[in-house]
């Protein structure tokens, strides 16, 4: 669970930092904003926001594989807010790369696996300003593993996923909890940073945790001028 304990750790700290800024800021006068500053109207009543980044995440192919894989790819989400600070969000993530094996006779070195995760769940923006924004997730849903597509012998024969370590191809439990923070560039667009645990039980073979992170734009949208931040 170390990855589990990075990310909370990572959250964490940066919660503390934002929060260290905003109350600085409050203790003295904020100087007028000049009319082109393209901060000076970012505010938190906007009803969507749409996120999409690459993602990577480190991920075992396997229960009793001894080294998990780096795996690069992709994160789209859309969060609807129903008060500027709970949103319902729904997400779309997929995980691709090659993974090692363990030591067979088949010729099979480095197969080629993926994950593709379906979630939804709730999101909780916390400290926020002008310039950044952090919010905390907690998302369940389900994990389609493709673990067997590269596995063949020298005669191009299919070998049986268990033979080298890995899982059957297979739809299992999933679920990340995290959180995001955006750097504003603009009051609708914001760069995101997003670091998770993922929990995922393929196999049956108990929950295993693995790190996770995205990086991408968001925009917000549906503007909501009745509410203030």
């Amino acid at each position: 669970m170390k990855h589990v304990r990075k990310v909370v750790f990572s959250l964490a700290a940066a919660v503390l930092l934002l929060s260290f800024s905003i109350r600085a800021q409050a203790q003295y006068r904020q100087p007028i904003v000049a009319p082109n500053d393209t901060l000076a109207n970012v505010r938190y009543d906007y009803k969507w926001e749409f996120y999409g980044g690459v993602a990577y995440s480190h991920f075992n192919a396997g229960p009793s594989l001894v080294r998990g894989a780096n795996l690069g790819g992709f994160e789209a989400r859309a969060d609807r807010f129903f008060t500027p600070r709970w949103a319902a969000v729904g997400d779309v993530r997929g995980y691709y790369g090659t993974s090692g094996t363990q030591p067979n006779p088949y010729g099979i070195r480095g197969p080629f696996v993926s994950e593709t995760m379906f979630l939804g769940g709730a999101e909780y923006r916390g400290p926020s300003n002008q310039h950044a924004s952090i919010s905390l997730h907690a998302l369940v849903g389900g994990a389609y593993g493709s673990f067997e597509r590269g596995l063949y012998d020298q005669n191009n024969q299919p070998v049986a996923p268990i033979n080298v370590g890995f899982f059957n191809n297979q739809v299992a439990f999933g679920s990340a909890f995290g959180g995001t923070i955006d750097l504003n560039r603009s009051p609708r667009l914001a760069f995101r940073i997003s670091p998770d645990a993922t929990l995922t039980d393929f196999g049956s073979a108990g929950l295993k945790g693995q790190f996770a992170i995205s990086v991408g734009l968001v925009y917000r949208m549906g503007h909501d001028h009745a509410k203030r931040k």
